[in-house]
């Protein structure tokens, strides 16, 4: 089960403010050209669908869906998507989802056994277990190590991204023209090593996501994960309510504080839980992944919007200048 902790987020914050923000949105800029060029309908969405104006208009289009019943079974037994998309509506954020234990540890296996990529780079190729040789290898920080496309050579993880309920539920929620985005599995590193700069990345910061107008991301622990290794945080309610502060900037990390003073820190909820535990979210809502303090935690995500995906690169991966 997933439950709350106090993981102090403040605590986090205060390490991770190093006022780079300008520097950067300027690193960035390659990767946003990049999409502008792939598709000239990001630049409105990515400039608009931070404001609740614009967003609740966009919500309107969305097409309706009838109450269904899918003829192919689901790994997540009596769940039904009609409820899970009524509390994501009222709170962004469903708790009560668990991996049979088999797909669970075939995909951790997968993760184990494969190779990832440093800090969205692929040029450092790593094994999990051999993290600490690797930062010493490359002289490098990594805390976070991605397997990209490789995931998808794993047979458990694309039973997952193809089950039943999650597309049901997406429908159910973001409209009848939700999509399947992407799937991805990384690995959250602890290290000795961090940088503020390392630290200012905005995942370590309460953050949202602005990759569509509509989105919609299930997420499963594929190992154990408490205080110490590198909870996800969600602000409850936070997705369709935005202070104009927050919706007239091009940034999408603020600082703990000011977030937890406005939505309310007793709407903080501190997501730990056994290996295959998991949850969806909305990620308009603020939420922040923390720092693993002791353990590696190695994570899954399936995401869903009404955009059409990005064929040239993997979800995440940078466009390097």
């Amino acid at each position: 089960m997933l439950g709350s902790l106090d993981s102090k987020p403040k605590d986090l914050e205060t390490i991770a403010r190093s006022g780079g923000a300008l520097r950067r949105m300027a690193a960035r800029v390659p990767t946003y050209l990049t999409d502008l060029r792939e598709n000239p309908a990001w630049l409105p969405m990515f400039l608009l669908a931070r404001t609740i104006p614009f967003r609740k208009v966009h919500w309107l289009t969305a097409k309706r869906v009838r109450s269904s019943v899918s003829a192919a079974r689901s790994m997540f037994d009596d769940l039904k998507g009609e409820a899970i998309a009524v509390e994501l509506r009222r709170t962004g954020i469903f708790t009560g989802l668990t991996l049979p234990q088999a797909i669970q540890e075939e995909i951790a296996r997968f993760g184990h056994e494969t190779p990832c990529f440093g800090n969205f780079d692929r040029k450092l190729e790593f094994l999990a277990g051999e993290h600490e040789e690797a930062e010493r290898r490359f002289g490098r920080t990594i805390l976070s190590g991605h397997h990209f496309e490789r995931i998808l050579q794993c047979e458990a993880a694309v039973a997952v991204q193809e089950d039943p309920l999650l597309l049901d539920v997406a429908r159910h929620y973001l409209g009848g023209e939700a999509k399947l985005i992407t799937t991805r599995t990384w690995w959250s590193f602890p290290t000795k090593t961090a940088s503020e700069a390392d630290l200012s990345r905005a995942s370590f910061k309460f953050h949202f996501d602005l990759d569509d107008w509509r989105m919609l991301k299930f997420f499963f622990y594929l190992s154990d994960v408490d205080a110490d290794a590198g909870p996800h945080v969600y602000v409850r309610g936070s997705h369709n309510r935005r202070r104009m502060k927050h919706q007239l900037t091009l940034l999408v990390g603020h600082p703990a504080d000011e977030v937890l003073e406005y939505y309310g820190e007793e709407n903080a909820l501190t997501l730990t839980g056994k290996a295959g535990s998991g949850f969806v979210e909305d990620p308009f809502g603020f939420h922040m992944g923390t720092l693993a303090k002791q353990t590696p935690r190695l994570m899954m995500e399936v995401g869903f919007g009404v955009s059409k995906p990005s064929k040239r690169r993997y979800h995440g991966e940078p466009v390097i200048r």
